[in-house]
């Protein structure tokens, strides 16, 4: 309660500057309003609004011919890739022992099934729902009328520039399922430590035997891009140049491609997303290991088996695919400088065999992982130069030599100086790299608060025992007001459109290559453990993704910066390396029964970028 007359007066804009009160319907010389204490009111008959008219999805055309950017794989197989032999391989079972007599085969039958069981993996179970590929059902347009419209709006008057690419994407690993089936054999997300007492891999969504219905449920919201993975085991089983190619793995994805294309979608294509074969790296992520994970890229056959693989994918597929993604944010999975370099090189070498050698006429690139760095003080020239290393270290150390030609930034070599003759590059090396990807791929989910550690960070670079060692600067998510830099999600993601815009600009500038943002997204607050008719109605995934698509128009529009495309990460729910409860799809999955559902951000995110087109 108040104690005194004159606060609820001023709540009423009653008082002038001066403190003396005046009447409400003179107009001062400072007063910009007056208040109508006596307006008129009328009666009417009242009366329900009316239910709005029903608006629905617009799906994507058959597609009548098909876009070719390099020649048919039997135009060129045996010129580039020399005598390749394919085979067939079955399922694996836990339960059941090696059986076959082809032991003396070392790719046979027996050696397959070997491959398996002296992986040992954990709590194996193929209990799933299907064990061949899915004819596809139309979507019922009952599935497709669009949620209601927000009491809000986003600025419409910038527009996506011609030719932009906008798609939806998931990663093989996190989706297919079907682990040990037609002749995939096992990758590091099998063993890895990351499964222990947490959800596996095995099933996820089915989406080897679903894919037709993903694809025509995708095709169903209009949308016009897919990006998928490809796993390296699927394709080579026993993954080194001169093995067998898995005839089915090859089939399988062909007919994917086809599928795309038949419903109107252009394929995108990456050839690893975390899931390298389990012989380069027994599963033990943290060997040898100075940054996160180590998925065996420091291994000495690493470079040529990627290449290899590599080349072989291409030759099947790039002349459908036009988009192709060589690693998906090797950072985190380089393990040491030695396999950052690996990533480099082998980029470059496939990169010069789709354009020289396949002569191929899409892109071909890479992506990265970054949450921004951003300096908690931007006028404390520590905090500058902590947030300089921190890009140095995710970006340039990868960066500097594909789309510059510039040696490692001196943060990357000074840290790891004990073993700088192991990865440095020579000038002739660094003059043949340059140029090694058409595009800049960037993960943007959210960004970091960055500032100098105590001590400094010179002092933490030279000491490898330092806890912050060797990124050796202060990550928060606090910004330098005390607030959060954003509303949170289930993970780590914040909705912070200001600071991606601000990144664009950065990517841009600094490394002077067209942008892809090739992943961002978003999962809901608990969403996992809400009743269907709310997880569908996200709210705030809506906002996150048309704030971040705002951002990206402005960088473009306003800023001048080449952004060529993004894609919403992930089209489905999925498996998010051992966690099934950060749902960052834009459908919902029935994990009983594989059911999608489409969710109101689906809906909004497509409807913002045709309405910009």
């Amino acid at each position: 309660m108040y104690s005194s007359v004159a606060p609820i007066l001023f709540c009423l804009g009653y008082l002038s500057r001066t403190g003396q009160s005046q009447p409400v319907n003179q107009t001062t010389s400072d007063s910009q309003y007056s208040i109508d204490w006596n307006p008129t009111y009328e009666y009417s008959t009242f009366s329900y609004y009316p239910n709005p008219s029903k608006t629905y999805a617009t799906p994507n055309p058959k597609a009548n011919s098909t876009t070719y950017y390099a020649p048919h794989y039997t135009d060129v197989a045996g010129s580039l890739l020399g005598n390749i032999s394919t085979t067939t391989w079955g399922n694996w079972d836990h339960s059941t022992k090696v059986n076959a007599t082809d032991s003396d085969d070392p790719y046979g039958n027996y050696a397959w099934t070997k491959m398996w069981e002296d992986a040992s993996i954990k709590n194996y179970t193929n209990s799933a729902l299907y064990s061949t590929t899915v004819t596809p059902t139309a979507i019922p347009s009952s599935d497709l009328i669009l949620p209601p419209e927000d009491s809000y709006s986003f600025d419409d008057t910038l527009k996506f520039p011609s030719g932009f690419i906008f798609g939806v994407a998931g990663s093989a690993a996190q989706i297919e399922g079907a682990i040990a089936d037609e002749g995939r054999t096992p990758t590091i997300l099998e063993t890895g430590t990351m499964n222990d007492n947490k959800s596996n891999d095995y099933v996820t969504n089915e989406n080897y035997y679903l894919y037709k219905q993903d694809i025509v449920r995708i095709a169903a919201m209009g949308v016009k891009y897919y990006s998928f993975t490809i796993p390296w085991t699927r394709i080579m089983p026993f993954v080194l140049p001169n093995t067998p190619v898995n005839k089915l793995g090859i089939d399988h994805y062909d007919d994917l491609i086809n599928t795309c294309l038949e419903y109107g979608i252009t394929p995108i294509a990456t050839l690893t997303h975390f899931d390298s074969p389990l012989m380069f790296n027994q599963g033990n992520f943290t060997a040898n290991s100075t940054l996160f994970n180590n998925a065996g890229y420091d291994n000495d056959t690493f470079v040529d088996a990627f290449v290899n693989y590599g080349k072989i994918v291409l030759s099947h597929y790039a002349d459908r695919v036009p988009i192709w993604i060589g690693f998906n944010e090797p950072f985190l999975y380089a393990g040491n400088a030695v396999g950052v370099k690996h990533v480099i090189q082998a980029t470059a070498q496939l990169h010069k065999f789709y354009h020289e050698e396949l002569k191929a006429t899409g892109k071909f690139g890479i992506k990265f992982n970054d949450n921004f760095g951003v300096p908690k003080d931007p006028t404390n020239e520590d905090d500058v130069a902590a947030a300089n290393r921190f890009q140095e270290l995710y970006l340039g150390s990868f960066a500097n030599a594909l789309f510059l030609g510039k040696d490692y930034p001196d943060s990357w070599k000074d840290t790891f100086s004990d073993t700088l003759s192991e990865f440095s590059f020579t000038e002739d090396e660094l003059k043949d790299i340059k140029g090694g990807a058409d595009f800049f791929g960037i993960d943007p989910y959210t960004y970091t608060v960055v500032s100098a550690p105590e001590g400094g960070i010179e002092a933490c670079a030279a000491n490898s025992s330092d806890t912050l060692w060797p990124y050796c600067v202060v990550q928060e998510e606090t910004a330098e007001s005390g607030w959060a830099i954003g509303y949170r999600s289930q993970s780590y993601v914040y909705i912070t459109p200001t600071q991606l815009r601000e990144f664009l600009n950065y990517i841009w500038d600094t490394f002077e290559a067209p942008v892809f943002v090739t992943e961002f997204g978003f999962p809901e607050w608990r969403e996992a453990e809400k009743e269907l008719k709310d997880q569908v109605f996200d709210e705030n995934r809506s906002i996150y993704y048309r704030s971040f698509m705002q951002a990206i128009l402005q960088a473009i529009n306003l800023d001048k910066v080449q952004v060529i495309g993004a894609l919403a990460w992930s089209f489905a729910d999925n498996w998010e390396f051992g966690d099934y409860t950060q749902q960052f799809g834009l459908q919902v999955v029935n994990r009983t029964t594989q059911e999608r559902h489409y969710k109101k951000s689906f809906f909004d995110l497509v409807k913002f970028i045709e309405d910009r087109r």
